[in-house]
C-alpha cells in the first residue's frame, strides 16, 4: 500500500494549485457570459460570442496545460530559456512596426481571426530566464555583473513594451524585485522603490519644493539613526512641520492684503494718482520678490539641508558603510522629483495622464476619462453583500461599464456576487500564489524554486493591479485579471506560466521519492 501511494503521489500534480485554477477559468467563463450575453444569442456555448471564444481559449488551455504537465520534458524549460527569451523579445520589436494599432498601443498580432499579445508570453520567458541566470552555481547578486545582468534580463522586456506603448503591461516586471528580495537582494532597494513613488505622486500632488522637503526629512531620520543623534534629526523635522504650518498661512495672508491695496489703488482715478500707483505697484513687485524667495518650502530646506549635511558628517567619520548608497537614494530621489514633469508629459499617453490625474483627485470628470472607475464603483457597490444574483446584474447587462468582460471583468463579480463573493475570490487568488510561494521553498532545484517564485509574482501583481484599478485605488492601466478576463493570449500565457511551474514541482517529487 506504501508503495502505491507513493508511486501515484509523485506523479501527480498539486490538486490545490489545479482546483485553483480550475476554479478560476470556469468561474471567469461564466462572469464573461454575463457580461457579454446577447438576447439573440443567449448559449453560452455560441462561438460568435465571447463567452463561446472564451469557452474555446479555456479548452485550448486545458490541451496546452496537459502537454506540458504529461508530455514535455521538464528539462526542457531550463535548456530553452535564453533562446527562448531572445525570440520573444524579437516579437515585442517587431510588433512595434508591424502590430495591429488598438488603443493607441501596438501590441497585437493579428493573423486571420487570431490575435495574440507578445507582452504576455514575454512574462513566460523572463521568468524562465531569471530562473536559468539565478540557479548557475556561481551567481551572486551582490556581484555587480551578476546584477546588472539581472537588471538587463528585467528592464529590456519591459522597455520595449513601454515602445508598444503599453505601460500597464511594463508595470507588471515591477513585480520581480519581490522575487529579488526573496534571492538575497537588500530591503532597502525595496524600500527605495516605495519612496520613489511617494515622490512622484507627491510632486503631483503638490510641487517639487514640498517634494524635496520631504526627501530630505525622511533621509535626515536615516541618517540621525545611523549615527545615533536620532533626537535632533526628528527635532528638525518636528520645526520643518511648524515652519510650513505657520509661514505658509502667513504669507498667503500677506499676499492677500496685496492684493487688496492693489485693487484699491485701482479703482482711483488713474490721472490723479499715478505717481502713488507706481509708487505702490513698486512696493507690490518687491513684496511678491519677497515671499516668493522666502516660500515655506525654501525656509524649510534651508533649514534641514544644514542638519543633513553635518549628521552625513558624522556618519562618515564613523565609517559606516552603507552611507554612500543613502547619498545615492538621495541624489536619485531629487532627480526623480525634478523628472516627473519630463515622465509625465513625455513617456505616458494623453489618456494615462488623464486618469492618473482623475485618480490622484487633480481634476475630475465622471463623464469622460473617469466614466469607467465611477461606474465600476457604482457596480460594486451596487452587489452589496451577497450580490444580486448571476445574470441579474443592471450595471452589467445595461453596458455602463466598459470592458466589462476584459479589464473589468472584477466589477461584474462585485455586482452579481457581492462583498461575500468577491471576498472568496480574492481568497482563492491568495490561496494560489501562497501555495505557489509554499511549493517554491520546497523545491530542491533552484531553478525551480526561482521560477516559481516568478510566477507568483506575476499573478500577484495582476491581481493587484486589476482589482486595484477596478476599485478606483489605482489608475486604469488596462491589464487583465488572471483566468478571468476575456481573451485568449492571457488565458494561454497564464495557463502555461503555471503549468510549467506545476510539472516542475511533479519533477521534483519524483526525483524525491525514488
Amino acid at each position: 500500500m506504501n508503495t502505491g501511494y507513493y508511486h501515484n503521489k509523485k506523479h501527480s500534480p498539486d490538486w490545490v494549485l489545479l482546483l485553483a485554477y480550475l476554479f478560476l477559468v470556469v468561474f471567469g467563463w461564466f462572469n464573461i457570459y454575463s457580461s457579454a450575453i446577447e438576447p439573440d444569442s443567449p448559449v453560452i456555448f455560441d462561438i460568435s460570442q465571447k463567452y463561446g471564444m472564451q469557452f474555446i481559449w479555456l479548452c485550448t488551455s486545458l490541451v496546452l496545460g496537459i502537454l506540458i504537465l504529461y508530455i514535455i520534458n521538464p528539462n526542457t524549460y531550463e535548456a530553452i530559456a535564453p533562446v527562448l527569451y531572445v525570440f520573444i523579445l524579437l516579437l515585442l520589436i517587431a510588433v512595434i512596426f508591424v502590430g495591429r494599432d488598438v488603443n493607441g498601443s501596438r501590441s497585437w498580432f493579428e493573423i486571420g481571426p487570431v490575435k495574440f499579445q507578445p507582452a504576455e508570453l514575454s512574462k513566460i520567458s523572463t521568468s524562465l530566464l531569471l530562473a536559468y541566470t539565478m540557479s548557475k552555481f556561481n551567481f551572486h547578486l551582490d556581484n555587480m555583473k551578476d546584477a546588472a545582468t539581472i537588471a538587463c534580463i528585467i528592464l529590456i522586456p519591459m522597455a520595449t513594451i513601454v515602445l508598444e506603448k503599453e505601460t500597464g503591461s511594463a508595470l507588471v516586471y515591477a513585480g520581480f524585485i519581490f522575487m529579488l528580495f526573496r534571492q538575497g537582494l537588500s530591503g532597502w532597494f525595496l524600500s527605495f522603490g516605495f519612496l520613489m513613488i511617494f515622490l512622484f505622486v507627491l510632486t503631483m500632488v503638490s510641487s517639487p519644493l514640498v517634494a524635496i522637503v520631504c526627501a530630505f526629512g525622511i533621509h535626515l531620520l536615516i541618517v540621525g539613526l545611523a549615527s545615533r543623534n536620532l533626537s535632533i534629526a526628528f527635532l528638525v523635522n518636528v520645526l520643518i512641520c511648524i515652519l510650513l504650518a505657520v509661514i505658509r498661512p502667513l504669507s498667503e495672508w500677506i499676499m492677500n492684503m496685496g492684493s487688496t491695496a492693489t485693487d484699491a489703488i485701482a479703482s482711483v482715478d488713474i490721472d490723479m494718482n499715478t505717481r502713488a500707483l507706481e509708487a505702490e505697484s513698486n512696493i507690490l513687485e518687491k513684496q511678491d520678490l519677497v515671499f516668493g524667495v522666502l516660500k515655506p518650502e525654501v525656509l524649510a530646506i534651508l533649514l534641514i539641508v544644514p542638519a543633513f549635511v553635518w549628521l552625513y558628517l558624522n556618519c562618515i567619520r564613523k565609517r559606516l558603510h552603507f552611507i554612500k548608497y543613502l547619498a545615492i537614494s538621495l541624489v536619485s530621489s531629487i532627480i526623480i522629483i525634478f523628472s516627473v514633469n519630463f515622465i509625465f508629459e513625455n513617456v505616458l499617453q494623453a489618456h494615462q495622464r488623464a486618469r492618473i490625474e482623475n485618480l490622484l483627485g487633480i481634476t475630475e470628470d465622471l463623464h469622460g476619462i473617469g466614466y469607467n472607475v465611477f461606474q465600476s464603483k457604482i457596480a460594486i457597490g451596487s452587489g452589496g453583500w451577497i450580490g444580486k444574483g448571476f445574470l441579474n446584474g443592471t450595471q452589467t447587462k445595461f453596458n455602463f461599464v466598459p470592458e466589462q468582460s476584459t479589464d473589468f471583468i472584477f466589477c461584474t463579480v462585485g455586482e452579481e456576487w457581492g462583498f461575500l463573493g468577491s471576498l472568496f475570490l480574492v481568497a482563492v487568488y491568495m490561496t494560489l500564489i501562497i501555495r505557489l510561494i509554499i511549493l517554491a521553498e520546497r523545491q530542491n532545484s533552484k531553478f525551480a524554486m526561482i521560477y516559481g517564485y516568478c510566477v507568483a509574482c506575476c499573478l500577484f501583481m495582476h491581481v493587484f493591479i486589476n482589482m486595484g484599478m477596478t476599485m478606483g485605488l489605482l489608475p486604469v492601466i488596462g491589464i487583465p485579471l488572471p483566468f478571468l478576463s476575456y481573451g485568449g493570449s492571457s488565458m494561454w500565457s497564464f495557463t502555461i506560466l503555471l503549468a510549467i511551474f506545476v510539472k516542475l514541482d511533479m519533477e521534483n517529487k519524483r526525483k524525491m521519492y525514488y
